[in-house]
């Protein structure tokens, strides 16, 4: 267990200012970024990391999608078309669940 920066797992503020605010509860990255159990801090608030998982992108769900503050999977895939230069989807491309959580 280690505390890592935020950023390690959320890569700008606006994404960090949605996890503060409860919006953002997991984010799925090309790699593993944080174990099990690592820490990290967003305005005085200490996140948890709760689960690691390797996944593919055809894996991902609505429920999915909500967790990383969209609407739905389909502006889930809108979203990442919009950010990421190139990106196309594939339903076989691997990424890596980091689901976290407040600490009380």
């Amino acid at each position: 267990m280690a505390h890592i920066d935020a950023s390690a797992i959320l890569p700008n503020g606006h994404v960090q200012r949605m996890a503060a605010e409860g919006e953002v509860t997991q984010l799925h990255r090309g790699h593993a970024y944080a174990e099990e159990g690592d820490t990290f801090e967003i305005d005085g608030t200490t996140f948890e990391v709760t689960a690691i998982e390797h996944r593919t992108l055809g894996d991902l769900t609505d429920a999915d999608a909500r967790a990383e503050g969209s609407e739905d999977l389909d502006a889930y895939r809108d979203r990442l078309a919009r950010v990421h230069e190139e990106f196309e989807w594939d339903d076989d491309s691997e990424v890596v669940k980091h689901a976290f959580e407040p600490r009380e």
